[in-house]
């Protein structure tokens, strides 16, 4: 029988991992900001799931000797993990708490070093492939922390994810999650750009995609986010809001490491003007109507 497992939060993410979690047969002890949202997944149980809803984090920990996040950001992730009533309060020495949200790494080192002060493992472990990829169980997950600590967690992201890689210490999932952010920002925007330019100029732009992914320049969201430049649905998988965010983590981290990211920097003030646009809560790819707008263009 798989270990009771907690899971903390609930979002447009953490509900399908932790529902493909419960499929799996773990027992899981559910947390969100919005107990509603625990109640009801926990409400969906059947006699090869079964979960149970915790008042806050710091009761998760006590009951569970393995915990996920999947949080908005960083603050979430300190508030969570470190604050009162947090899973440092309540976690067992021994215990494992994974950190599958975009954050921080300099966060993420820093509450690596407190929960080895406390006894407690921790591996930063976020994850790229949005709603249809965390549906799926096919996210693919960088995981920061010890061989250990990444061995003993290996079983859950093999229910929740395909591509699993081991970055190295503490902190490194996160410096390659914002790699990951960085490339699908800028292909979201290319593939727009190209799109705007391609209807323009009177092409269609299923036929751009179709001609497109049959060369150097096919990426992955021209599959994932086909839908989305075809049908103008912005409903979203992965928030413009949280993406900025994402994009202001991997500047940070640009700054203290001392790298250039010039454009990943513009992308930044894209999805800035977007958001000021009132569309901080479309679909990322949402990307494309910016560039229309920019072009006098609204199809």
């Amino acid at each position: 029988m798989p270990e009771k497992v907690g899971f903390v939060g609930l979002g447009i993410m953490g509900r399908p991992m932790a529902k493909n979690l419960m499929a799996a047969g773990y027992e899981l002890v559910l947390h969100n900001r919005t107990r509603e949202k625990a109640e009801t997944l926990a409400a969906e149980t059947d006699a090869d799931s079964v979960a149970e809803v915790a008042d806050n984090p710091r009761e998760v920990a006590e009951r569970c000797n393995v915990v996920i996040t999947m949080l908005p950001g960083p603050p979430e992730v300190e508030r969570v993990v470190a604050g009162e009533d947090g899973l440092f309060a309540g976690a067992k020495e021994g215990s494992l708490i994974v950190d599958m949200s975009t954050s921080s790494p300099v966060l993420a080192k820093d509450l690596a070093r407190q929960a080895e002060e406390r006894g407690v493992r921790m591996l930063d472990a976020p994850v790229s492939g949005g709603d249809t990829g965390a549906i799926a169980g096919t996210l693919s997950i960088m995981a920061g922390g010890s061989d250990e600590d990444f061995e003993r967690a290996l079983p859950l992201f093999e229910v929740m994810g395909g591509a699993i890689t081991h970055t190295g210490p503490a902190g490194t999932g996160q410096v390659v999650k914002a790699c990951n952010q960085i490339v699908v920002a800028l292909a979201i925007e290319a593939v727009s750009e190209a799109l705007v330019l391609g209807s323009k100029a009177g092409v269609d732009p299923e036929i751009v995609l179709d001609a497109l992914s049959g060369g150097l320049a096919a990426s992955s969201v021209m599959k994932v986010k086909r839908r989305n430049f075809l049908e103008r649905d912005f409903e979203p998988g992965g928030k413009v809001k949280f993406h900025r965010k994402d994009l202001g983590i991997a500047l940070t981290a640009g700054r203290e490491y001392g790298v250039a990211l010039p454009t990943a920097a513009v992308l930044d003030q894209m999805f800035g003007a977007l958001m000021a646009k009132g569309r901080g809560d479309w679909d990322h790819s949402a990307l494309i109507t910016l560039i229309e707008d920019l072009s006098g263009d609204h199809t």
